[in-house]
């Protein structure tokens, strides 16, 4: 095997051949991070098909009151629940579209019959409505039951205190108890409501589609990076090489010739 031309090991050339190394595992890596994340999608999308596959069950069947919750079990479940609303602590969920509208979400909690509280998301009204309660969105009076499925809150804060009417996140956390009640750690999204709301708003908002995102594309494409990278650059060495001793050969004839 020839020896690696001494030409390439100078200070300048060692650091270039890192950088092209470090770039070529950056691209591994990410291509590898990519694909655990297509693993993790794949999964949810999987647990979120079998879980509503399942018929309607009671929430309290599903989460009896005082049991510690089972989210691999629970979420993604289609629920039903009995209870009366409670809109005076109405949250705004501000910067959610429907159809590319912008627009708000409303977050109420309901006091189901079994005496706790589960926030249910009712769905969407327009931008301009962020100040609740919102009488143009008002929920039903009296008993009502809801038809929805069970997701996990979209942050957990460990801060008690009752939470701001507009909000950027459904964040359970903060409502430790509520009216002195305790507050299932999972929120609904609404499907139906029987009876269902007296105005036209809020709008139904169907439920987060299943797709796997970008995450097969950009592994692909880092990884093709990576070969770009282990392919390209050893034939940019050799030119450099074969470059090298072409100049070394004419050096050599040219005083000859003279």
């Amino acid at each position: 095997m020839a020896p690696f031309p001494r030409f390439l090991l100078t200070p300048r050339k060692i650091l270039r051949h890192v950088f092209v190394l470090a770039i070529v595992a950056g691209c591994v890596v990410a291509g590898f991070w990519q694909r655990d994340r297509l693993i993790q999608v794949r999964a949810y999308n999987r647990q979120v098909e079998r879980q509503g596959a399942l018929p309607p069950i009671a929430l309290d069947a599903l989460i009896p009151t005082g049991s510690a919750p089972a989210p691999a079990a629970q979420l993604y479940r289609r629920v039903t629940v009995t209870g009366v609303y409670d809109p005076r602590h109405e949250e705004v969920l501000v910067g959610r579209d429907l159809n590319d509208n912008p627009g708000n979400d409303l977050l109420t909690p309901l006091i189901t019959s079994d005496r706790r509280v589960v926030f249910v998301d009712r769905g969407w009204v327009p931008f301009d409505l962020d100040k609740p309660p919102i009488t143009r969105a008002a929920p039903p009076s009296g008993t009502v039951t809801v038809t929805g499925v069970l997701f996990p809150p979209e942050k957990t804060s460990s801060d008690p205190t009752r939470p701001a009417p507009v909000t950027n996140w459904i964040d359970l956390g903060r409502f430790a108890k509520l009216e002195s009640l305790p507050t299932v750690p999972m929120y609904i999204w609404q499907e139906s409501s029987s009876p269902r709301a007296p105005g036209s708003l809020p709008k139904r908002v169907p439920l987060p589609p299943l797709d796997e995102g970008p995450h097969f594309s950009y592994m692909i494409q880092w990884w093709l990076f990576a070969l770009v990278g282990t392919v390209g650059y050893p034939i940019l060495l050799r030119r450099e090489i074969q470059k090298h001793r072409r100049i070394g050969s004419r050096a050599v004839r040219e005083p000859a010739a003279v």
